[in-house]
Formats: structure tokens, C-alpha cells, sequence
């Protein structure tokens, strides 16, 4: 292999680059909103391929479960309130867009031109604090994977950070969307029961109509607890290979949603109230912070998971990083499903408003 001019993994590479590429395009020439988040579902996977081309297998992970998963599912819960044909753009609109980004691509591979070398070890990332954390990783912290120690221990403020993030965005669709909890209503009045009774008797005839789906809930059935376990397995083996609380936190709500296109909204709400949701948005990021408080509470700084074993600090960074992770899961998990529970509840309000 040494003697070709170009190896495999490069062609490869290429390969990936110029179907992304194409994709890329066909993207920006497309108005069929389905096809637009299809191909981004496509785009996302062909990235997921490339970075783990390039060994970044945990990136990778991260885009096949977020990018290629449930955004494409959430995009798809969105475009249920609108149109599927996106207006046509004019012309002098489409080629001021086009040379904004022509001229930024060309800005960013100029910009290129000063990076290092692929996989160049004197590098800045792979130098000064980077090096630092692949050589005290194993003996500070214990874990064979330096990202989940990096991520979680080395810059804990930093991941602490964006699940507030995750939080805050989460916070935003429920104010914007709702999330379809009705609590402090008044009690019915005799025309909406008739109403409601109506419509109960038009949902029988509906579900009468369900019977075709029969083979789809039992493959849902076989898969879901494969996809949970699944979820717990990439949360709890973080430590040791590609995964974690945001990897899991998506794959877990992807069961969820997966329940809900089968089984319905009504059976998933009755299973995971939006109640639920609601706190569970909240709740990871108070066991993330909780865990911070107590590291204090017991004399040391803010996230200092050696405080959690005084006689065994590896140890106490595996209790500290499990309990951060586990709040990540938490949040992003909820987040996830209030997101998609927004949209499911706000295409239902329209269909009834239409009925």
C-alpha cells in the first residue's frame, strides 16, 4: 500500500466529499420540504461516514444519532405545519445568496491554507492542554476514553454549560408551541361532553381503521426494548467506547417517538404525561448542578469529583462522571420528546380547528 501514490482512505475520503457535495447541492435546488429533510437525514449520515473515516468516532456517533436521527424526525413534526412545497425564490434574491456563499466558502478554504497537517503532532490540539489530557487521563481520571473524561471531568463547566443549553432551547419551543398539558381548566360544559362524545365515537371508527398497522406495532414492540437497552448501554459503556448522555438521551427519545408514530399520541401520552417531560427538562440539569453542590458541600471546588472518594479519587471521578452523565441524559431525553410532543400537539389543535 505504501508504494501507491494514493491510499485507500484517501480515496475513500474523496469519495464521501464529493457525494456530500451532491447532496449539498441538490438540497439548495430542491422546494419539496420532504425531500429537503430527507436529504438532510442523507447529508448527516454521509457526515457520520466521514468522521468516522477520520477516527472521530464520537463526532460521528453524535451526528448519526442527532443529526441523521431524531432531527429528521423533528423536522419532519415542523413541516406538518406548513406547506410541503416551499415558495419559489426570486431570481436576484437566489444569486445575492449564492455569491454570500461562494464568498464564504472561498474564505473558509483560503483560511485553510494556514491549518497543520492532518494528524500532525505538533499541532495545537495536539500540544499544550491537549496533550496534557492524553497523557494524565488514565491515572487522574481512569477511563480508557478521553473524550467522556475530557468532556465530563477536564471541562465539566463547559458540557454543564451546554445542557443549559439544550435546556434553554427546550424552554423556548414549550413557551413558543406548548407541550399540550391542559391543567387549570374549567370543568366542561354540556355542549363540549357532546362534543366530546361525538368525537370519541368518530376516534372508534378511526381505530377500527388501525388494524393494518398491526404489523408495524409488532416489529415496534420487538424493537423498542432493543432501543432502550440499547440507549442504556451507550450511557453506562461511555466510559470505556463512543457514546453517552447526549447519544443516549437522543437514542432514548428516538424510542419514544417511535412508539408514538405506531401507537398514537394519545398512548404515549398516557404512558410518558407531558407532565413528565416538563420536569424531567429540569431535573437533569439540577442532578448535573446537584452534583457540583455537593462536591462543595464536602470541601471541594465546583465539579471536583475527587471529593466523592477521599480515599479513592479515580473512583470518586467515576461517581462524579456517571451522576453528570446521567443528568445529561435526563435533559436531553426530555427535551427531545417535549419538542416533538410541541409539534404533535400543535398539528392536532390545527386538525381539530379544521374538523
Amino acid at each position: 500500500m505504501s508504494d501507491l501514490p494514493i491510499d485507500i482512505f484517501t480515496i475513500i475520503d474523496l469519495i464521501i466529499m464529493s457525494m456530500l457535495l451532491v447532496v449539498g447541492i441538490a438540497l439548495v435546488r430542491l422546494n419539496n420540504l420532504f425531500a429537503v429533510v430527507m436529504l438532510y437525514g442523507v447529508y448527516s449520515l454521509l457526515a457520520a461516514i466521514w468522521f468516522v473515516s477520520l477516527d472521530a468516532v464520537d463526532v460521528a456517533f453524535t451526528e448519526a444519532a442527532v443529526g441523521a436521527g431524531i432531527s429528521t424526525v423533528l423536522m419532519l413534526g415542523a413541516m406538518l405545519l406548513t406547506s410541503r412545497e416551499a415558495d419559489p425564490t426570486p431570481v436576484l434574491r437566489r444569486w445575492t445568496s449564492f455569491l454570500i456563499v461562494a464568498a464564504t466558502g472561498a474564505a473558509l478554504f483560503y483560511a485553510t491554507l494556514d491549518m497543520p497537517s492532518f494528524g500532525d503532532a505538533a499541532s495545537p490540539a495536539n500540544s499544550y492542554v491537549g496533550l496534557q489530557y492524553m497523557h494524565h487521563t488514565i491515572s487522574e481520571i481512569g477511563m480508557p476514553n478521553v473524550v467522556t473524561a475530557v468532556l465530563a471531568s477536564y471541562r465539566g463547566y463547559d458540557t454543564f454549560g451546554e445542557t443549559v443549553v439544550v435546556l434553554t432551547a427546550g424552554l423556548g419551543v414549550m413557551l413558543i408551541l406548548g407541550i399540550g398539558v391542559s391543567g387549570g381548566q374549567a370543568a366542561p360544559s354540556a355542549p363540549e361532553v357532546q362534543s366530546k362524545t361525538a368525537k370519541k365515537s368518530k376516534d372508534v371508527s378511526v381505530k377500527s381503521t388501525e388494524n393494518h398497522h398491526i404489523v408495524l406495532q409488532v416489529i415496534a414492540k420487538m424493537l423498542i426494548p432493543i432501543i432502550v437497552l440499547y440507549a442504556l448501554y451507550v450511557q453506562f459503556h461511555g466510559d470505556f467506547g463512543p457514546g453517552g448522555g447526549f447519544q443516549a438521551g437522543v437514542i432514548l427519545a428516538s424510542a419514544v417517538i417511535l412508539y408514538s408514530l405506531i401507537f398514537g399520541m394519545e398512548e404515549t401520552r398516557r404512558a410518558i404525561p407531558p407532565r413528565f417531560v416538563q420536569i424531567g427538562t429540569a431535573l437533569g440539569v439540577l442532578i448535573y448542578g446537584g452534583t457540583g453542590i455537593v462536591t462543595l458541600a464536602l470541601g471541594g471546588k465546583f465539579l471536583d469529583y475527587n471529593v466523592l472518594n477521599a480515599h479513592d479519587p479515580v473512583h470518586g471521578q467515576h461517581l462524579g462522571i456517571m451522576f453528570v452523565e446521567i443528568g445529561v441524559l435526563v435533559t436531553v431525553a426530555s427535551v427531545m420528546l417535549a419538542i416533538y410532543y410541541g409539534f404533535a400537539a400543535r398539528y392536532r389543535e390545527l386538525k381539530d380547528q379544521d374538523w
